[in-house]
């Protein structure tokens, strides 16, 4: 569940607002995303793999003991974390770079009737 926006590092591109596909999220006056509708998160992670300045935090379960602190977050190294794991952004490697299922088709492409 959407967790944090974090204001600090908001650049208000408008970009978790857009691929939300339960409309979370509205526009403050000022452009940043404002949690509006916290119950209508998906946990899908769209929001937070957009964000080009991890400044989005959702929870991989579904309501959290306590909701966190920015800086706690930030300290964890979990603003963003989801973005990192999967590889999106600048200079990071994609996980499907990771991937060696491949590896698995090429020997079977071996076994005898393939």
């Amino acid at each position: 569940m959407i967790e944090l926006v974090s204001e600090s590092k908001c650049v208000s591109c408008g970009q978790c607002v857009s691929v939300c596909p339960t409309r979370v999220f509205d526009e403050s006056p000022e452009g940043l995303p404002i949690i509006a509708r916290q119950d209508d998160c998906q946990t899908c992670f769209m929001c937070e793999l957009y964000c080009p300045v991890d400044a989005l935090y959702v929870a991989p379960q579904e309501h959290p003991v306590k909701a966190p602190e920015e800086q706690e977050l930030e300290m964890a190294g979990l603003l963003g974390s989801y973005r990192e794991k999967v590889g999106w952004g600048r200079g990071r490697s994609p996980g499907a770079a990771n991937d060696t299922s491949y590896l698995m088709l090429k020997e079977m492409q071996k076994l005898p009737g393939h």
